[in-house]
């Protein structure tokens, strides 16, 4: 809120002023002392018209506010940024059922996780491949982190089963190929070792540096074989222990081919710190402009002031309308 001519408002001083020093000054004459005690009329008339300045007041007191032009503004903030253009690529192979990862599985956690990175996010487009016996993305590279986060919701493990870790890069390095971000990046997460897909990791990684994408891959589940539900329509719910078997080694020639870094989570908790130190390491500074769109308050002011004035003179030559 604010007014565009605020000097206006120094008439209200005197304005009010005046208006004090009448009142009381009709006040004073507005009974008439005679010997048998005084007379003061009671009608419902003459109690009202003592309403009328008021009247004026408000009317001119609108007036006065209407000339010093108030209004209200709503901040709007324009980012502008290169950016970086980012790729998660999620793996949704079954072993990701395996819960480990408290309070849910492998898969919910790394989807809750990323969408908390999303949200962090300013100025960057992201996008989301996802990965089992075959790679497809899920989101091209967007700025709409809203329709991203809905479709992440969508996420279900995929089919046919297997890891294809290579063709889950390969993916995302085309999706990369064509932008024009500053830098490109690719956050590879999985729980076990390629075993489909007809690009090899390394094949993969090294077209990624070849076009200058860094690729961060994360080795997520706990050591050890993984315990993973199985809902039997004839017995139930029961867990079957599976080899989850983590190929590290290609992880991190991934990662150190293509400049970024392997990490390994064994935790939702571990989970969120890797992402919190992509997060810091992949930063891009932006220029923030702030402006005020106001909204002009004055014309409605002035007309009801113009209500009132008016109804104050038509109420003076009718209803209160008095002998002089």
């Amino acid at each position: 809120m604010r007014f565009a001519n605020p000097l206006f408002l120094i008439a209200l001083v005197p304005m009010v002023l005046l208006f004090v020093w009448d009142y009381r000054r009709r006040w004073s004459r507005a009974f008439l002392g005679v010997s048998s005690g005084g007379f003061r009329a009671r009608g419902w008339r003459a109690r009202t018209a003592q309403f009328l300045p008021w009247l004026w007041l408000m009317a001119a007191v609108l007036l006065c506010v209407a000339l010093a032009r108030p209004q209200t503004g709503a901040t709007q903030v324009t980012v502008r940024s290169e950016g970086i253009d980012i790729v998660l690529a999620l793996d949704v192979s079954g072993s990701m059922r395996a819960e480990d990862f408290k309070p849910d599985n492998r898969l919910g956690v790394a989807k809750n996780v990323a969408k908390s990175f999303i949200a962090g996010r300013q100025g960057d487009r992201i996008g989301l491949v996802v990965f089992a016996g075959g790679a497809y993305t899920q989101c091209p590279l967007t700025l709409d982190y809203g329709v991203l986060a809905d479709l992440l919701d969508e996420v279900d493990f995929g089919q046919p089963d297997g890891t294809a870790v290579g063709m889950a890069v390969a993916t995302a390095v085309n999706r990369l190929r064509g932008a024009e971000g500053e830098s490109k990046v690719v956050i590879l997460l999985t729980d076990g070792q390629n075993n489909a897909g007809e690009i090899d990791p390394v094949t993969a990684a090294e077209a990624a540096r070849a076009l200058g994408v860094r690729v961060y891959t994360i080795g997520a589940g706990t050591e050890g074989a993984a315990r993973v539900p199985v809902d039997d329509p004839v017995f139930g719910r029961r867990y079957v222990t599976i080899d989850a078997s983590l190929d590290e080694e290609t992880l991190r020639r991934i990662a150190d081919l293509t400049g970024g870094k392997y990490y390994r989570a064994t935790s939702a908790q571990a989970l969120e710190s890797i992402y919190e130190e992509i997060d810091a390491l992949e930063t891009s500074e932006a220029e923030t402009f702030e402006y005020v769109q106001y909204d002009e308050k004055g014309p409605g002011l002035a007309l009801l002031a113009v209500l009132l004035l008016g109804t104050g003179l038509l109420a003076a030559e009718t209803v209160m309308n008095r002998i002089p």
